[in-house]
């Protein structure tokens, strides 16, 4: 069964999040060792969790995009 605009633009708009929050997550892996290099490693392990967070909410993201893939997810227009 083929989607829908809505559910094509639903799905884009996730994956277009996770990939951005894929591409957050190595910039701050990149920060995090610059800060350790700088000897500071609060920051650096600041950074780390930050970096976890995305990791997390990417793959979240990713499976609700092959969700409405499988259309377990789906949006309709408001009237």
């Amino acid at each position: 069964m083929w989607l829908n605009e809505s559910e094509h633009e639903l799905r884009r708009d996730l994956q277009s999040v996770a990939s951005d929050l894929r591409w957050s997550a190595v910039e701050l892996l990149r920060l995090a060792e610059q800060f350790r290099q700088a000897g500071n490693e609060v920051d650096a392990q600041a950074a780390l969790r930050l970096c976890e967070v995305f990791q997390g909410d990417e793959a979240r993201l990713a499976g609700y995009a092959e969700e409405v893939k499988a259309r377990h997810i789906s949006r309709t227009k408001a009237p």
